[in-house]
């Protein structure tokens, strides 16, 4: 890989005031709005959520975090998304997670873009965590410049690797690989935590917490196939708390849009109530929705032993289905529409 003696964070605070007339500058889009919003001392306010420590990170964040993927792209009026994001943040859900490759291609929507204005004016209030796809180092730095360009900001709360595989077991041990990259921007402080996201593979999530240099992961409820058997609290979940990392749940609404006789609410409880978990990303396409599950933290209760096993037994057709497209090697998180 092709090493800089500036630092990437010189690169930002030099580059982008000055028109980003720097290498690779090419590659970054035109923000025209706000300018960039360098770093300052954080003020997250969870506004009285319920709240948890994000394990080795020790950074304190809700137990319901802002996904900004599909279900926010989905929605057509910027204002309103603007709205929303805004009234999250008000009320104390500070946590945003977003990813370089979040776009509605249909609705020509990139979820980093359309939170560029809200964190320009407001970067301090927010943890803010985006994704690398990218397994080239090169062709990963380049995306990383444009998710910096894009949110108007010259530094990261957390960087994850996106959608960890089989394969990236030993892409991972080339020289030159994307973990080396993404470790030492952590170094360089252009990013406070590094971590990673998986929608398929235990077994390849397993291996990337146990090598130990690694702060959080994120991991989808429903990722184990029906066929192998395992459950989530015997291989990734485990081994990423055994080396103190926070522990992130997604997609565990899903669920809704096949099961009959299931709510949101309920599988909002069900994921909230998983004990080896340090919080739940929630996706969240409307201003209902925020306020709904903003009520649901605010009052939450777990649920006792057999609720759990009521409703695990409710969904357990959905988590064990093969028709579910991220359960597929060939399924790519992101560039919807």
């Amino acid at each position: 890989m092709n090493e800089k003696n500036i630092s990437r964070r010189d690169f930002f605070k030099m580059g982008i005031s000055a028109g980003v007339a720097a290498v690779g500058s090419s590659l970054l889009p035109d923000c025209k709005a706000a300018p960039i919003n360098t770093k300052k001392s954080v003020v997250y306010n969870a506004k009285g959520l319920p709240t948890t420590i994000l394990g080795k990170t020790g950074v304190r964040i809700p137990r319901i975090c802002f996904g900004l993927g599909s279900r926010f792209c989905d929605i057509v009026s910027p204002d309103e998304a603007t709205k929303i994001l805004n009234y999250a943040l008000d009320n104390g859900l500070y946590y945003w997670d977003t990813a370089w490759v979040y776009q509605n291609n249909k609705l020509g929507i990139v979820s980093e873009e359309r939170l560029g204005e809200t964190v320009a004016q407001r970067r301090n209030e927010i943890f803010l965590s985006t994704k690398v796809t990218s397994r080239n180092p090169d062709e990963g730095m380049r995306q990383i410049e444009t998710s910096l360009k894009r949110l108007r900001t010259d530094h990261l709360d957390q960087l994850m690797i996106h959608d960890i595989q089989d394969q990236d077991i030993d892409n991972f041990k080339q020289k030159d690989n994307l973990v080396n990259l993404i470790t030492r921007l952590r170094d360089e402080k252009l990013t406070r935590f590094i971590g990673f996201s998986g929608h398929s593979s235990a077994e390849a999530m397993k291996h990337m917490a146990e090598l130990g240099i690694f702060d959080t992961m994120l991991i989808a409820m429903n990722h184990w196939r029906g066929e192998r058997g395992h459950k989530r609290e015997e291989l990734a979940i485990p081994a990423a708390r055994r080396q103190g990392m926070g522990v992130l749940l997604m997609k565990a609404v899903r669920p809704k849009e096949t099961v009959p006789k299931i709510t949101g609410d309920e599988l909002v409880r069900f994921a909230l109530s998983i004990e080896e978990a340090h919080a739940l990303v929630l996706g969240m396409d409307s201003m209902e929705i925020v306020k709904r599950n903003l009520d649901i933290l605010r009052h939450f209760e777990p649920m006792s032993d057999e609720e759990k096993q009521k409703v695990a037994m409710h969904i357990s057709p959905f988590f064990k289905s093969k028709e579910l497209p991220w359960m597929f090697p060939s399924y790519h998180d992101g560039n919807w529409g």
